[in-house]
């Protein structure tokens, strides 16, 4: 089997010869990777205040990181302060033919035939919470459901530029990304996801999915509420980073039943920060052998964010390679 039909084996549940793997630094990388970029006419300013740095996001929100903390940060001035501003929101554009072409190209690079991945970005909470802050978001999602739903459909209709894009230039999925747990579940409850987001999200899945195109959802947190509602809406793969939160056996039946995937590291909490080897390769077998037909591994990227020394990651990976070479 090549890596591409590795990885569909995976999502489809067709008898794979092995797990999917994606893995940095020269390793085992059964996927090839293109990104969406900035719309067109956005370049980030940036300036430094004491000991910040303030950046702007294509949206327009300000957002402040500490010179010695986190790349990332906080939003500092979300764009719509009070629901008066939502008239002044210009949605980001995207040429959609450029990109679709600037797709192909980074696709057609390859050699080898590899699953072809579109990462996209975020998704319609991901973004849609940065625009209001994330405290103020929560009110709004039961004060102003009407203002609300208006911005998600304007945040959905850059997205669905993206789709198209990608669709347009023979990809086999798209990536996005929605954190939507803590450690004990959901962010919101499961009545307003399927209030606010399950037909939106329907529909723009729909749309990869007419292309012929998988869904990657990733997705912090535990999230188990609304799996199935996820699963209905055309999520063909889960990226999990922190598969322990679930009862892993339970997930797996889970996965079996709606016959959707894991992409997901080694448990980046419970396992790979105790740095101890023996218990790391313990639990990387069972790992491949509760998800075995339907898992795709990968590292984690930011292993100091983590405390995590690249030593006790490539104990994981040499166990997975073990274990996929056993059953070619």
């Amino acid at each position: 089997m090549t890596p591409r039909e590795i990885i569909l084996a995976n999502i489809e549940h067709g008898k794979p010869v092995r797990p999917g793997l994606t893995f940095s630094g020269n390793r085992i990388d059964d996927m090839v990777h293109a990104w969406c970029g900035p719309p067109d006419g956005y370049e980030q300013k940036r300036w430094r205040d004491g000991g910040f740095e303030y950046y702007d996001d294509p949206w327009g929100n300000i957002w402040r990181r500490m010179l010695v903390g986190p790349v990332k940060g906080e939003v500092h001035k979300p764009l719509i302060r009070d629901w008066e501003d939502l008239s002044a929101v210009r949605i980001p554009r995207y040429d959609v033919t450029a990109l679709a072409n600037r797709f192909r190209r980074e696709f057609e690079e390859e050699r080898e035939e590899r699953f072809k991945l579109a990462g996209i970005g975020g998704w319609i909470f991901d973004n849609a919470r940065y625009l209001r802050s994330l405290e103020v978001y929560f009110l709004d999602m039961a004060l102003y459901p009407e203002e609300l739903t208006k911005l998600h459909g304007m945040v959905a209709e850059m997205y669905e530029q993206l789709i198209h894009a990608a669709g347009m230039a023979g990809a086999d999925g798209i990536m996005i990304g929605e954190d939507m747990g803590t450690q004990n579940g959901l962010l919101f409850s499961p009545a307003m996801f399927r209030s606010y987001f399950k037909e939106l999200y329907s529909r723009l899945m729909g749309i990869a999915h007419g292309y012929g195109m998988k869904v990657l959802l990733h997705s912090c947190g535990k999230n188990r509420e609304i799996l199935d509602d996820l699963a209905d809406c055309g999520v063909d793969v889960f990226q999990f980073d922190q598969p322990a939160l679930y009862d892993m056996e339970e997930l797996a039946s889970f996965m079996r039943r709606r016959t959707v995937a894991l992409w997901s590291p080694v448990d980046i909490q419970k396992v790979l920060p105790t740095g101890d080897r023996s218990y790391i390769e313990a639990e990387t077998r069972r790992m491949v052998r509760i998800f075995e037909g339907h898992l795709i591994c990968k590292n984690y990227p930011d292993l100091p964010g983590i405390g995590v020394d690249p030593l006790w990651d490539g104990w994981a990976y040499d166990e997975i390679c073990a274990l996929a070479n056993a059953r070619r």
